[in-house]
C-alpha cells in the first residue's frame, strides 16, 4: 500500500492506494506548530479507524508547498509509517516539461496536477485548481506546461471579507437560490459563488483565445471545485482526487527498476 500526501496551505491531503485501488482518502488542518509526532499519531490513528494497518504502507511520497512541514511530515512518515518517503523535489522524474521562465517557482501542487492531467485527459488542457489560491495551469498541445494564472482564493477572499468589517457574519460557502440575496448571508454567498464563477469563466475564455486550439479540455479540482462548476460551461470534468492520483503516478513512476 501507497501513501500519498499533498501538503497544502489550509489543509494536508492523503490518500492510501492499493495498487491502482483508491482505499482511503482524507484531510486534516495544516498547522504549522504541529509536531512530528503528533502528525504521525493523527495519520495512524486516522489509518486504524479505517481498517487499515500502518505496518501495511510500504511507500509514500510527499508534494509540499509549506516548506516548513517538509521535515515534520517526512518525520512522521519515517517513525509512525516505517517508510521513507518520496518528496517531490528537483531531481524526481515527472515527465513533465516546464515551458515558463524559472521552473523552481512552480508550485509543487501545479506540477502533480498538469502530470496527472495530461496522464487522463491529455492536452491541450486547462486546469483550475480551487484551493488557497485559485490557479490555472495551461497545458499546450505538445504536453508543455506554458504558464498560468493566480488569482485570489475563495477561502482567503471571504476570510478577508469577515476580518475586514465590523458587521458581515462568517458564512458557508454554498449556491444561493437567486444572486440577488435577501438578506446578509445570502448576500454574500451571492457575491463568492457568482463572483468566482465570474472570474474563473472570464479567464478560461481569454487563455482559449490565446490558445488559439480548437478544443481545449478544461479540468476543476480542488476543495470548493463542485460548488463553482456547477455555475460553469466552461468546465468539463472536475476531478478531486487530481493531485493525489497524480502522486500516486509520480511515485510509481519513480520506483520502476
Amino acid at each position: 500500500m501507497i501513501i500519498c500526501m499533498d501538503v497544502g496551505n489550509t489543509n494536508i491531503k492523503y490518500a492510501v492506494f492499493d495498487g491502482n485501488n483508491l482505499l482511503l482518502s482524507f484531510r486534516v488542518a495544516t498547522e504549522l506548530k504541529k509536531t512530528s509526532d503528533e502528525y504521525g499519531g493523527q495519520i495512524t490513528g486516522i489509518l486504524i479507524n479505517n481498517g487499515i494497518k500502518p505496518s501495511e504502507i510500504t511507500g509514500g511520497i510527499i508534494s509540499s508547498v509549506v516548506p516548513q512541514l517538509d521535515y515534520t511530515i517526512e518525520r512522521a512518515c519515517r517513525n509512525y509509517l516505517k517508510i521513507e518517503p518520496l518528496m517531490l523535489a528537483p531531481g524526481l522524474k515527472t515527465g513533465l516539461n516546464l515551458k515558463v521562465d524559472n521552473a523552481k517557482e512552480v508550485g509543487a501542487d501545479r506540477v502533480v496536477n498538469n502530470v496527472a492531467g495530461v496522464k487522463k485527459y491529455g492536452c491541450p488542457l486547462i486546469i483550475v485548481d480551487f484551493g488557497t489560491a485559485t490557479t490555472f495551469n495551461v497545458i499546450n498541445d505538445k504536453g508543455e506546461f506554458i504558464g498560468g494564472v493566480i488569482a485570489p482564493g475563495i477561502k482567503g477572499s471571504l476570510d478577508s471579507l469577515v476580518n475586514g468589517t465590523a458587521k458581515l457574519p462568517r458564512v458557508e460557502i454554498e449556491r444561493p437560490s437567486s444572486v440577488i440575496g435577501k438578506n446578509t448571508v445570502t448576500n454574500m454567498q451571492s457575491g463568492i459563488v457568482y463572483g468566482f464563477a465570474g472570474l474563473v469563466e472570464y479567464i478560461v475564455k481569454k487563455i482559449k483565445c490565446e490558445l488559439k486550439y480548437g478544443e481545449v479540455t478544461t479540468v476543476a479540482t480542488g476543495g470548493f471545485s463542485d460548488v463553482i462548476a456547477k455555475e460553469l460551461t466552461c468546465i468539463d470534468h472536475v476531478d478531486k482526487l487530481l493531485t493525489l492520483e497524480g502522486l500516486k503516478y509520480l511515485y510509481d513512476l519513480n520506483s520502476e527498476a
